[in-house]
């Protein structure tokens, strides 16, 4: 699923965020609950928001399936919905903040943070910190910087979903 077919939804329902940010949402919220459903994700994605076509809302619904699948597997495969390489660096930071604002709301959405541990608080205070990521990123540098919080976020996300998803896995 790409971001901009992602964004061109969005987008058309007029929903206040971008594809990055509606993706960190439902990651978050599939983190703090392997069980949540898209019915949640999509009534708080759109509402202030135009509703979505049928056809639109199947593939967000998708997205969120694809998301979840990827997430409770253990082949590492989670990746944040951004634009591709193809993009500029900053408009692929700037979607990066995005994306962590989103994530930071679907936690709120869907946690306490009185039950996460101090790793778990740690992870989630280095996410706001991405939030304000300078998006003027250009350079050989930038790049490698972008990689490597991109890489840690992946990392991260996983480590969450594992934590905060334990206690029913007993």
């Amino acid at each position: 699923m790409t971001y901009q077919v992602i964004n061109a939804i969005v987008v058309r329902s007029d929903a206040e965020l971008s594809a990055a940010e509606a993706h960190g949402m439902a990651t978050a919220m599939l983190c703090t609950n392997d069980q949540a459903q898209s019915a949640e994700w999509l009534a708080e994605l759109f509402r202030h928001a135009i509703p979505a076509t049928d056809e639109d809302r199947s593939t967000l619904v998708h997205l969120f399936e694809e998301t979840r699948s990827v997430l409770a597997n253990d082949e590492f495969e989670f990746e944040l919905l951004l634009p591709g390489d193809e993009t500029l660096l900053g408009e692929q930071v700037e979607a990066l903040t995005y994306w962590c604002q989103g994530f930071l709301l679907g936690v709120g959405f869907a946690h306490a943070s009185a039950d996460l541990s101090k790793e778990a608080i740690e992870i989630l205070k280095d996410i706001a910190e991405f939030t304000k990521l300078d998006v003027e990123a250009e350079g050989e540098e930038d790049e490698n910087d972008f990689m490597e919080i991109t890489e840690y976020m992946r990392s991260a996300v996983l480590l969450l979903h594992s934590e905060l998803n334990k206690e029913g896995k007993s």
